[in-house]
């Protein structure tokens, strides 16, 4: 241990990998932010701090059976000329289930829901929120350990990048969530980033991979947009307050 500490390599590694790390869990941040939109500020707030911790709990579990998670990318089965794995059959489940989350809080959006139905549901929203939770954090958390395996070698430096990336995930789901259920436009850009992203997972899962840069640079573009639309909109909404 003490041999990192002094290492200017293992330095580098744990700044290299936190960085990555910390771009991966924006997928997790956007999903968690949507997710807990529709329910009480309260239990959203708990939703949050349950969501991410378990993100910690899940990553590093996995990094502590390193052997077993390797074997994931082992084929275990063939269908149309494609090899699959355990990992490509969860990105694929992962992506298809974020498509059709995403797709049904769209449909909720622009179809306004029936109150009354949403009144009786609310006794079971909390713990179903924290379900598709778990269910997301276990795709996302695969994806992000394989990186840190190809990225470092020092299990030592994967599990402080893990632990500084989701500390940084937990101080921005806060504002991002409030800015998601302040801006409803906000909303349904997001939505239609976990749409990209679920098609990506998907893909990824079929052995066609999308450089994530584009995915990326797609959710950094369309975000300054929407958010000179912010802007323009409250300078508009000062503009049209009468004088005192």
């Amino acid at each position: 241990m003490m041999h990192l500490l002094t290492s200017p390599e293992a330095w580098a590694a744990l700044l290299t990998l936190t960085a990555l790390e910390i771009v991966l869990g924006i997928d997790n941040v956007i999903f968690l932010s949507v997710i807990v939109s529709r329910i009480p500020e309260q239990q959203a707030h708990r939703a949050r701090q349950i969501g991410l911790a378990l993100a910690l709990v899940f990553r590093i579990v996995l990094l502590s059976v390193l052997v077993w998670l390797i074997g994931l990318t082992v084929p275990v089965f063939s269908f149309a000329g494609y090899d699959f794995s355990w990992r490509d059959l969860i990105l694929i489940g992962g992506g298809l289930f974020l498509i059709a989350k995403a797709t049904h809080e769209i449909h909720g959006e622009v179809e306004v829901d029936d109150e009354e139905g949403e009144e009786r549901s609310a006794g079971s929203a909390f713990f179903w929120v924290i379900v598709q939770i778990v269910i997301i954090d276990i795709v996302f958390s695969l994806d992000s350990i394989i990186t840190a395996i190809g990225m470092a070698q020092d299990i030592e430096i994967m599990i402080a990048a893990v632990v500084i990336a989701c500390l940084i995930m937990y101080i921005s789901s806060g504002p991002v969530s409030r800015f998601v259920v302040e801006h409803p436009t906000t909303k349904m850009l997001a939505l239609a980033f976990l749409v990209l992203i679920g098609v990506a997972l998907v893909a990824d899962g079929f052995k066609f991979h999308i450089p994530r840069g584009y995915i990326y640079f797609a959710i950094a573009f369309s975000a300054a947009v929407e958010f000179f639309n912010v802007l323009a909109r409250r300078n508009r909404k000062k503009a049209s307050k009468p004088s005192v």
